[in-house]
C-alpha cells in the first residue's frame, strides 16, 4: 500500500481553504473540496527470500466540488493542482445536488512504483 493522501490534500490546499478527506460539515462561500481515496491495491508484486513484495500500487481518488454558483473555475484548479501527485484525471462530471448548490465530482488515479514513487498511467 503507498499512502499519497498528504500529497492529495497538499494539492488540493493550493485550491482551496476549505479542503476535508470528510463530508463538509460547514459550507465556505467559495468552493467546498472533499477527497477520498476509493482504491489503493496492489497491482503488482513479486516474491523473494523474505516473501511476497508490493511492487506497485493502484491508487484512485475522488474529488468533490461544490460551490454555490459555479464548479468550473475550481475543477481548473484542481485538475492543474492534481498534476504535481503524477495521478491522471479519468473522469469529471457534474451531479445532481438535492441542496441546489454546483457539485462536480472528478476522479484521479495512477500506478505508483514503490521503490521509486514514479506514478504511470494505465
Amino acid at each position: 500500500m503507498k499512502n499519497v493522501k498528504d500529497q492529495v490534500y497538499a494539492a488540493l490546499c493550493t485550491v482551496s481553504e476549505n479542503v476535508s478527506d470528510a463530508y463538509p460539515c460547514s459550507w465556505a462561500e467559495g468552493s467546498t473540496i472533499q477527497y477520498t481515496e476509493e482504491q489503493n491495491d496492489v497491482y503488482e508484486a513479486s516474491s523473494d527470500a523474505e516473501g511476497m513484495r508490493e511492487d506497485k500500487a493502484l491508487v484512485r481518488y475522488r474529488i468533490d466540488i461544490w460551490n454555490n454558483h459555479s464548479t468550473s473555475e475550481a475543477a481548473l484548479q484542481v485538475d492543474e493542482a492534481m498534476k504535481v501527485t503524477g495521478l491522471k484525471r479519468i473522469a469529471c462530471a457534474d451531479v445532481p445536488d438535492p441542496s441546489g448548490m454546483k457539485h462536480k465530482q472528478m476522479r484521479y488515479e495512477g500506478i505508483i512504483d514503490m521503490d521509486s514513487d514514479s506514478v504511470y498511467w494505465r
